[in-house]
């Protein structure tokens, strides 16, 4: 009897070293990919990308019922020169809204990062959102747009620095 449980013992030792060597194994990979360089790449990539939609669709949403809260949020959402624009045009641009009465209303569609310098905090991005406008008395128009933006690190917090409409076309072929 004592040779059919040496067997049993001997393979139940070895099954035991191979499961507590690839738990091992496991964990430390795990570890690595948790705590390596891409790992927090892909942190700031997403940070800068939830960042970047947020903002351009802040930048494209505005009710004049509620003007000044809408360009409050337009001024947080940006820094640089962007920011500077939007408050020296901020009068001029809230007697616009007033006079047509019109609310803006922007959906993002998708977004990506096309570039991202983590170490200069600078980062690039194309999003793609739906804006509709309606205006007093008429039928709302939806318009789909594509934009391209740049945000900076200010703070530990990622703002737009610029932002710009896609260029729409076909590339030129040789």
């Amino acid at each position: 009897m004592s040779r059919v449980i040496r067997p049993l013992v001997v393979a139940a030792l070895v099954l035991a070293l191979a499961a507590g060597g690839f738990a091992a194994w496991a964990g430390w990979s795990w570890y690595g990919a948790a705590h390596s360089e891409s790992a927090d790449y892909a942190t700031s990539r997403d940070d800068a990308l939830a960042a970047a939609e947020q903002s351009v669709q802040n930048l494209n949403t505005l009710d004049h019922r509620r003007l000044d809260e809408g360009l409050d949020l337009w001024e947080t959402s940006t820094t640089g020169e962007l920011h500077d624009q939007l408050v020296q045009g901020r009068e001029a641009f809230s007697q616009q809204v007033r006079t047509a009465k019109t609310v803006t209303t922007a959906k993002v569609l998708s977004g990506a990062v096309t570039e991202l310098d983590e170490r200069a905090g600078r980062a690039r991005v194309m999003v793609a959102l739906r804006v509709t406008v309606r205006a007093d008395g008429k039928q709302s128009s939806d318009k789909d747009s594509r934009m391209l933006g740049e945000l900076t690190r200010t703070q530990g917090q990622w703002k737009l620095s610029a932002l710009a409409q896609a260029p729409v076309g076909t590339a030129a072929t040789d």
